[in-house]
């Protein structure tokens, strides 16, 4: 019975290894420094400025403070995720853009990478720097 647990678990951890972020070929927006960080505040500002700006509209419609919060609350997860929408689809495109760019000035080699997320012909270092 135990050895079955142990390898129902095994099992579970190769299936959760082999998700991950991106696409197939190892692009992706959440791999890219400044485009996860452009990501982060367009949905922290998208948010933000929806809550405020519907919690001033309802406040100036006279709307009772327990709707006004309701309300607030609603627009500002729905501006999240507009403003996540958005950022992501402009930098999936400025990514690609930034690809295509450096492969036709000569600056980045497109090699597969392999399971152990090396580029193929290269061996994974053992972190003593040799």
């Amino acid at each position: 019975m135990a050895k079955n647990k142990a390898e129902a678990k095994s099992k579970d951890k190769g299936k959760k290894g082999k998700k991950g972020k991106g696409s197939a070929d190892g692009i992706s927006v959440a791999g890219h420094p400044r485009a996860a960080a452009q990501v982060r505040r367009a949905k922290g500002f998208g948010g933000v400025s929806f809550f405020f700006i519907t919690a001033y509209f309802s406040h100036k419609a006279r709307v009772p403070a327990d709707q006004v919060a309701v309300r607030a609350l609603i627009a500002g997860i729905g501006g999240y995720m507009l403003a996540w929408m958005c950022a992501v689809t402009v930098w999936r495109q400025l990514v690609l853009a930034e690809l295509r760019a450096a492969i036709e000035s000569g600056r980045a080699r497109i090699e597969p990478i392999t399971a152990a997320g090396t580029p193929a012909g290269e061996a994974a270092s053992d972190g003593d720097g040799k």
